[in-house]
């Protein structure tokens, strides 16, 4: 699962798992206890799907299983082009461009809120100097897997 994952949101995974896992002996034992910590990384898997990876792993589920449930619904939600649709849908010009000030303004000031620094980090990692970028490209880079030496 180290290639599907950064080892950053792997530490994540193991600290929610745990944190709701241990009256359990460190094992997922309910379809509730599973959207919980599904839902609390982030994930929106529906009653069903939830369901589905329970019985796929036999009611009990451990955390290298919990891994691959994250993998298996992530590539169901298709996040990437979700947020590629994101921008799209706020492209007026359809120019597939987006000003380099008004996704600070977003990522900043809405929502879960980035600092700025963290804000400029994600853009010298992107590789973005400009007023503009490309928001296709920006998606790919943000979206590709770290490589795991």
């Amino acid at each position: 699962m180290a290639l599907y994952f950064k080892e950053q949101d792997i530490d994540e995974y193991r600290d929610c798992f745990y944190l709701k896992t241990q009256p359990n002996s460190g094992h997922i034992t309910s379809v509730d206890e599973l959207k919980t910590i599904m839902r609390s990384l982030g994930t929106s898997p529906t009653q069903s799907e939830l369901e589905q990876y329970f019985k796929e792993k036999n009611c009990k589920i451990s955390f290298a299983d919990l891994l691959d449930i994250m993998h298996t619904h992530s590539v169901k939600e298709k996040i990437p082009k979700e947020i590629l649709d994101a921008f799209v849908s706020s492209d007026w010009s359809k120019s597939g461009q987006m000003l380099t000030k008004d996704l600070k303004h977003i990522l900043c000031d809405w929502g879960e809120k980035l600092d700025p620094k963290q804000f400029d980090r994600l853009m010298r990692e992107a590789n973005i100097g400009g007023s503009y970028f490309k928001y296709e490209d920006f998606v790919k880079i943000i979206s590709a897997p770290i490589p795991d030496y």
